[in-house]
């Protein structure tokens, strides 16, 4: 593992709440990586989208932020970084992607973003001092095969920040049911061109599992065991979200 490429997973989103399929792409993504060889996965953070993005239902984003961070308590390597959400405004996925980089201790983060390096938990917990790579991990967005293909939907992405985002990070993309990912990218002269950056992660278990959906059933008053961490169930019950009565 040593001599392989160091990998950090971002995946942003609204995870409006987080569902155990948000914790899937991490697992499914992290062990096509090490198939191919080449790389280590190293950390996952989950970034939620501020408030200001005013997808409809968005709960709050402290309410989110407090979600994922129940959902994450059993994984030792993905966190949660409020830091998008805590924005004055709204941030292009881009944007999140690239901000200032910082050098640190012995180089292992000299390519991530200053602020998921400065006063904040460290995202190599599990990793020894010994197994830490010498260079800096490279960062990736994650995502489903679903948000490949908005890149295609007219005046939602810029074509800069598509171009941007696949050719200085690159991405990896975890099959949805429904979806053709190799189809989207054929389709899209720009993903075509950067595909060596863009890794087709197939998940195993195919599951039609949405935050929607979720919303959906909450609001009829349906059971959502074993879709949902149940702390994240407990909390949604707590707060009285997602339900006809909350606002």
């Amino acid at each position: 593992m040593k001599s392989r490429i160091p990998v950090v997973l971002l995946a942003c989103g609204s995870f409006n709440p987080i569902t155990n399929m948000h914790l899937r792409l991490f697992e499914v993504a992290r062990d096509h990586l090490h198939q191919t060889g080449l790389y280590q996965v190293i950390g996952g953070i989950i970034s939620p989208v501020n408030d200001n993005y005013r997808k409809k239902d968005l709960v709050a984003a402290h309410h989110r932020v407090a979600m994922a961070r129940l959902a994450l308590q059993t994984s030792d390597w993905v966190r949660v970084d409020p830091w998008e959400s805590e924005q004055v405004q709204w941030m292009e996925t881009v944007k999140v992607l690239s901000t200032e980089p910082l050098n640190c201790e012995n180089d292992t983060c000299g390519h991530l973003p200053q602020r998921l390096t400065q006063k904040r938990k460290p995202i190599f917990r599990g990793i020894s001092d010994m197994d830490r790579p010498i260079t800096g991990p490279e960062l990736k967005l994650l995502c489903g095969a679903d948000v490949l293909k908005t890149f295609q939907t007219p005046n939602l992405w810029k074509d800069a920040h598509v171009q941007e985002i696949v050719e200085k990070f690159g991405i990896v993309c975890v099959s949805r049911t429904g979806h053709n990912p190799k189809e989207y990218i054929s389709g899209s002269p720009i993903l075509h061109r950067y595909r060596h950056n863009i890794h087709l992660a197939r998940e195993p278990v195919q599951n039609e599992l949405s935050s929607t959906y979720v919303r959906q059933a909450l609001s009829q008053g349906h059971s959502v065991k074993y879709l949902l961490p149940d702390a994240v169930i407990a909390y949604i019950k707590d707060h009285n979200l997602y339900t006809r009565d909350s606002s």
